[in-house]
């Protein structure tokens, strides 16, 4: 495990588990790493959330921000959905080590953003969270080595401006969140304001939430209703 370790893998990746949100998150090579900043935004949707609510976690990982909603709020009902095989294998394994105990229910699907999740959650969705890649793809060779040689290209890339995909989960969120449903999205202070944009043009009513000691950024948007 030192020597791993020395070679520069992440210490999640060596241990097995990150720790999130008072959980043990278990993350397996080749798995994005969720980070401690992310927590900010669990917070904040934490907030507006009730008990029964349908939660959706778009680009879930390893299922962190879905599976600390879900153990927050009674009797959640939890949709995952994840690109990436590895990622969906490890956010399976985390949601039903914590659905029963936690009292919530649990399902992770594999697929490109909103295309595998069940038709009949349309217009259900109390709160959509979606902590996508916003690295622009020029940045990545600056991400520190642990990032850009252990985690999948596919968890960093945002594209150009690095919104290529929070672009796609603002306009179509209006047509999966109940009235009223907020969707919560992380990003960069720089960001922020074409991100709102891009919230406002898919109709939501949109914030900015930040957190200097965490260096952390969340966009909010609520549909209206």
């Amino acid at each position: 495990m030192v020597n791993q370790r020395v070679a520069g893998q992440p210490i999640e990746h060596v241990l097995g588990w990150a720790e999130f949100h008072g959980l043990r998150i278990a993350v397996a090579p080749g798995v994005f790493v969720p980070r401690r900043r992310t927590e900010f935004l669990v917070g904040q949707a934490i907030a507006v959330a009730r008990p029964g609510d349908v939660v959706v976690d778009l680009c879930c990982g390893a299922g962190a921000i879905g599976i600390a909603l879900a153990a927050a709020v009674p009797r959640a009902e939890l949709h995952a959905a994840d690109i990436d095989p590895a990622a969906v294998r490890c956010a399976r394994r985390n949601a039903a080590a914590y659905a029963a105990t936690l009292g919530f229910t649990a399902h992770v699907y594999q697929g490109d953003l909103y295309q595998p999740l069940p038709s009949e959650l349309r217009g259900r969705v109390a709160v959509l969270t979606a902590n996508v890649p916003y690295v622009p793809t020029e940045e990545i060779a600056f991400l520190p080595p642990e990032a850009r040689t252990y985690e999948p290209q596919v968890a960093l890339d945002g594209g150009g401006d690095g919104l290529d995909l929070l672009r796609r989960v603002a306009a179509a969120a209006p047509g999966w969140l109940a009235p009223g449903g907020h969707l919560f999205v992380e990003t960069s202070e720089r960001q922020a304001e074409a991100a709102r944009t891009a919230f406002a043009a898919g109709g939501l009513k949109s914030r900015v939430i930040s957190d200097e000691d965490l260096a952390a950024t969340v966009i909010t948007g609520q549909r209206p209703g």
